[in-house]
Formats: structure tokens, C-alpha cells, sequence
């Protein structure tokens, strides 16, 4: 190569230096070769054909088994309607079927403990979310643009010492 005195002024230049013949690790199997409709991940199902996946949101914790069904939602034992009554508790845990178009498609069972009505329905839409995404990893896209995938980091600050809430003092007496 020495012996060649060739000087490269763009990209295609360099096309004709380095040959046609492509190089092994770009051989097509790279995910921006490959079509957008397949998945760049695995379906993750269990023994029963189920998806399994954890949700959570401040204090509440979801465990969410999700399988191809009639659109039936059980929440510790009971029926989404009589769990959450209020029908924005509701409409948060459909989210991820109504942005996904699969309402109805699936049967949802999920057992959640700790925290209050309102952080148990964002952690079981977490759940919904995930579990989603390993039973249909096409969908895992349109989940995540959402932000369903994303935990909510935010928490109840602890109280502190010498405060009478988290930030809250004590009322100041003059005398």
C-alpha cells in the first residue's frame, strides 16, 4: 500500500479503495438492516403461555400475568370494576390496550400489595406495560414512545426530625 499514492476526497472514493466486498459484520444482520416489522426481541412466555411482568409506582408493587383471552381483568381475586371503583382508576390500567389497540384481547390477572387506590393502578399499568412488551416485542415501541415503560421514580418524602411533616415546622410561638 505504500508503493499507491491514492488520496481519498469523499466517501465514494473510499468505496473503490477498500473494494466492493462488504465487510463481515455488516452483513445484514444488524437491526438497522433489518425490516421494521420484525422484533429485535424474544417473546418471553412461561409454562401456561403466559406473559410475566413486575409494575411499580410509589409504594405499591404489581405482579401481572397476562395471556391471549376475552379481555377479563383480576386484581387480587376481584373484578377491575369492583378493585377500582373510581373510572379513572380504570381508564389508567387500560391505557396500555387502548394505545396498543388490544382491548379485549387479553386476560389480565395480577395480585398488588402496598401503597394507596391511585399508586396500585399506576403500578399495575407498569406491569401491563412490560408484560405487553415481552408477549408482543413489536408492540414494545409504541408502549415505550408512551413513557408506560418508564418507572415513576417519585416517592413520599420521609419526615424529619424537628419538622412536623417532611418540610413542615412547628408553628412559631412568640411567647
Amino acid at each position: 500500500m505504500a508503493d499507491q499514492a491514492t488520496t481519498v476526497s469523499n466517501l465514494a472514493d473510499l468505496k473503490t479503495i477498500a473494494g466492493d466486498a462488504p465487510d463481515a459484520q455488516f452483513s445484514g444482520d444488524t437491526p438497522t438492516a433489518r425490516g421494521s416489522d420484525t422484533p429485535l426481541r424474544e417473546q418471553q412466555l412461561d409454562a401456561q403461555g403466559r406473559a410475566y411482568a413486575t409494575g411499580r409506582r410509589k409504594d405499591a408493587t404489581a405482579r401481572v400475568w397476562i395471556k391471549p383471552g376475552k379481555g377479563t381483568f383480576t386484581i387480587n381475586g376481584k373484578d377491575q370494576a369492583e378493585y377500582f371503583a373510581r373510572p379513572t382508576l380504570r381508564l389508567v390500567i387500560n391505557q396500555p390496550f387502548a394505545i396498543t389497540e388490544r382491548e379485549g384481547q387479553y386476560d389480565v390477572i395480577c395480585t398488588v400489595s402496598g401503597g394507596g387506590l391511585s399508586g396500585q393502578a399506576g403500578a399495575v399499568k407498569h406491569g401491563i406495560s412490560q408484560a405487553l412488551a415481552k408477549f408482543e416485542p413489536a408492540l414494545r415501541s409504541t408502549v415505550k414512545a408512551a413513557g408506560f415503560l418508564t418507572r415513576d421514580p417519585r416517592v413520599v418524602e420521609r419526615k424529619k426530625y424537628g419538622r412536623a411533616k417532611a418540610r413542615r415546622s412547628f408553628q412559631f410561638s412568640k411567647r
